[in-house]
């Protein structure tokens, strides 16, 4: 049986696949409440949330030219830090993958019913059937599929902002004297979530084509891309419903296309939704697959789920697996506040371990270091790696202050897994 999985990702694939999970549903959403607490400073919070991503995204990119792999936020951190660490950070993704994608799956069958209605729970299911289509039979066939998504998004948001822009008014960007910089600081932590995922191609390693030159450099342009395609964004909506009316939107970039293009708003933006979201369970449902292979492979999940197609070339146990995790999560409650932060914590923790096994490759790994094709100096590097972890810690602590409901039940989540590694150690000899 062939072991090895097979390379079909490309530069735009890469690039697709980074900028297709960050873009997804909070660009819908999350200007909003930013706009309440920020008021005009929003497109302000916008740059400082960029700037902890942008440290993380340079780690990434270090880290995927040094050792391009699949699995790459479990694998980094169980070579570098502790096989125990890295366990423990890809099992609490386990329950954030699910959460994101029952998210992703709900808001997009709730922007379709917009214009008809479907039953919820049916349509979520029939969504995770063709997304993992999509991912068995090939990665070159889910790429291409990102492609051709990602591209049809940026028309739809182009023809928005370059329609928009003819009923945007300047007096809606005028700046107080007295710009008030503590809700411009207290919009960060709503808005970093616009950048999630823009290192997904990292996990995807080992089906890059020519991945220490190909991951940089598709990361430095989903990341810049990302930041233009949510100011562009956010400028329009701003300019054209003003601070109050955007921070009271339930819908603020509908809300918005309304006012220039009439009935055909719902249509386009239901449209733009369904695009984004289902590019983003599409980029997730990869990732999250090649994150279950990579433990398999390592030997702490059952070894089938490290099994490739000898046709396919994809780890299509692991994608059935990911399957099967999204359809015993249709059971949970629709609640989306508390999924939304059941994704982020996860998250985050893999940007703190990615960054630290960034200093530790520059300091316990000179030959990994030296092949690397994107780098700075030793110096350097490390102060990346150190300014990435408390960047992501930082963001953690803020969130704190949202709900504390969803750290408790990712303690509870991590117990299990830490209970499971135990028991599977201790078998394993014996296996």
């Amino acid at each position: 049986m062939q072991s090895q999985l097979k390379q079909g990702v490309d530069l735009a694939a890469v690039v697709a696949l980074g900028l297709g999970t960050a873009v997804g549903v909070a660009i819908f959403s999350v200007i909003a409440p930013a706009t309440a607490l920020a008021g005009t400073g929003m497109l302000l919070s916008v740059m400082i949330a960029a700037v902890p991503m942008f440290v993380i995204a340079v780690n990434y990119a270090f880290m995927g030219s040094a050792l391009p792999t699949s699995g790459a936020s479990y694998e980094w951190p169980r070579r570098f830090i502790h096989p125990a660490v890295g366990f423990f950070v890809a099992w609490l993704r386990i329950a954030g993958s699910s959460s994101a994608m029952i998210v992703l799956a709900l808001v997009l069958v709730r922007y379709v019913s917009m214009l008809v209605p479907v039953p919820t729970k049916p349509t979520m299911l029939a969504l995770f059937v063709l997304v993992l289509l999509a991912n068995l039979f090939g990665v070159g066939i889910a790429a291409r599929v990102q492609k051709t998504l990602m591209g049809a998004l940026v028309v739809l948001f182009l023809i928005f902002a370059g329609w928009g822009a003819t009923a945007v008014e300047s007096v809606h960007f005028s700046v107080p004297d007295d710009l008030n910089w503590a809700g411009v600081l207290a919009a960060v932590p709503l808005l970093v979530s616009l950048f999630f995922g823009i290192e997904a191609a990292t996990e995807v390693g080992d089906e890059v084509s020519n991945g220490r030159r190909m991951i940089p450099l598709g990361i430095a342009l989903s990341i810049t891309s990302a930041v233009a395609l949510y100011l562009l964004v956010a400028v329009v909506a701003l300019g054209i419903l003003g601070n109050d009316e955007l921070a009271a939107s339930q819908a603020p970039i509908l809300d918005a296309a309304s006012r220039f293009m009439g009935p055909l708003a719902t249509p386009v933006i239901v449209l733009a939704a369904v695009v984004a979201i289902g590019k983003s369970l599409n980029a997730i449902f990869m990732v999250f697959s090649r994150s279950l292979f990579a433990m398999a492979r390592a030997g702490v999940l059952p070894p089938a789920l490290a099994r490739v197609h000898p046709r396919w070339g994809t780890p299509h146990v692991a994608c059935l697996a990911v399957f099967g995790f999204c359809v015993a999560c249709l059971l949970l409650p629709m609640s989306l506040t508390f999924l939304f932060l059941s994704v982020s914590i996860p998250t985050l923790l893999k940007y703190v371990t990615t960054s630290l096994c960034a200093t530790r490759v520059v300091e316990h790994h000179p030959d990994l270091y030296k092949n690397a094709r994107f780098r700075f100096s030793p110096g350097a590097m490390r102060l990346w790696g150190y300014a990435g972890v408390l960047s992501a810690l930082t963001v953690i602590v803020l969130g704190l202050g949202a709900d504390t409901r969803p750290y408790y039940v990712l303690l509870g989540w991590g117990a299990i897994g830490a209970l499971y590694y135990v028991l599977w150690q201790r078998l394993k000899p014996a296996a």
